[in-house]
């Protein structure tokens, strides 16, 4: 069974950055495919990404992750004064983050109109 669980950013902005990356792995290495309201600090990114190659394992084969960002593409002046609006009173809940387990997860597409997020049935090998 494929397992999607949502995290609202309220729910990690008050831990510290190791709580969260122990947090997202926890979920990720049960199996679940992590959907986080807005966008880890671009140190954190990397600490998940060298935390979870140090815990691979036979059973763990790592993570996924791919980060969605609303960019705003227009030259417009007020389209761009709203997005930077919106970046100070919003920060880090702008986006989404997608992290799963590599077992699974084997591509995450992106472009400017879908996501398209390629699963493999793990008993099918």
């Amino acid at each position: 069974m494929l397992t999607l669980q949502f995290i609202p950013h309220l729910e990690i902005e008050q831990l510290s950055s190791q709580e969260r990356l122990s947090k997202l792995i926890k979920l990720v290495k049960q199996e679940k495919i992590v959907l986080l309201e807005g966008r880890l600090k671009q140190e954190e990114e990397t600490d998940l990404i060298r935390k979870t190659m140090e815990e691979i394992s036979g059973n763990f084969k790592g993570i996924e992750l791919s980060v969605i960002y609303p960019d705003s593409k227009s030259s417009d002046f007020f389209t761009k004064l709203r997005q930077s609006l919106l970046n100070i009173i919003l920060g880090d809940r702008q986006g989404m983050t997608i992290i799963g387990p590599a077992s699974i997860i084997k591509e995450i597409r992106q472009d400017p109109d879908k996501i398209e997020l390629f699963a493999m049935n793990k008993r099918r090998k």
